[in-house]
């Protein structure tokens, strides 16, 4: 909203969650994590303060002297703890741009490595912790939380519409699936109240620095 003072820490969350089966094997995804490093590195170079949450196998952080921390997680389990901690007392913005697995082995994982069964293997799944939303009811008032949206580019501006009001969002990133693996992307921040702003395609450093600044502003 305008008027409200700029935030001096944000805290951005980036790559995958790695669901375990066994103590070798895991559930993932194709995540690099690249974009919300990028935004690590926009908002730290005017002026904030960042907390950066990093999944597992993802692209190198920035090497920042000052005002940057760097806190890795692993599965879903271990992202929501350290949201817990960090989320609402230790930032002013949270940029969810963490690929979160939407399910996961039915816990818990099995100690040790699973043997080859020539009948097959079958995993149990359930659904992870909807992270966000939870991040958006311990909010305060002065806080914003920004969420992601990842679709084909038919479905995308329909399912960050639908998850930026059942979340409860104060905007979204309209991220299209054919993206993933690409230097550059042609992302859309959607408003909670309908109004959607893109730059057209740029590189994700390029979108990183534009997104920040239009997340300031809101």
């Amino acid at each position: 909203m305008p008027g409200l003072p700029k935030p001096k820490t944000i805290l951005i969350t980036a790559g995958p969650t790695y669901e375990p089966i066994d103590s070798v094997r895991f559930i993932g995804n194709r995540s690099s994590g690249r974009l919300g490093v990028e935004l690590a590195r926009a908002a730290h170079a005017v002026g904030h303060d960042v907390i950066l949450a990093l999944g597992p196998n993802t692209v190198p952080a920035p090497n920042f002297a000052d005002h940057l921390r760097i806190e890795h997680f692993r599965s879903c389990a271990d992202l929501e703890s350290l949201l817990r901690e960090l989320w609402p007392d230790q930032a002013d913005v949270l940029i969810m741009a963490a690929a979160v697995a939407d399910y996961r082995p039915r816990p818990p994982a099995t100690a040790g490595k699973l043997r080859r069964d020539l009948e097959g293997l079958t995993i149990e799944m359930e659904a992870t912790p909807d992270l966000v939303a939870g991040c958006v009811k311990r909010r305060k008032e002065s806080q914003r939380v920004i969420g992601f949206a990842l679709e084909p580019a038919t479905e995308l501006m329909a399912s960050a519409a639908s998850k930026i009001q059942r979340k409860g969002l104060d905007a979204i990133v309209a991220n299209p699936l054919e993206t993933m693996d690409s230097d550059d992307i042609r992302g859309t921040l959607v408003h909670a109240d309908g109004r959607a702003e893109s730059p057209g395609d740029l590189s994700k450093s390029m979108f990183a620095g534009w997104l920040i600044d239009r997340i300031m502003r809101i």
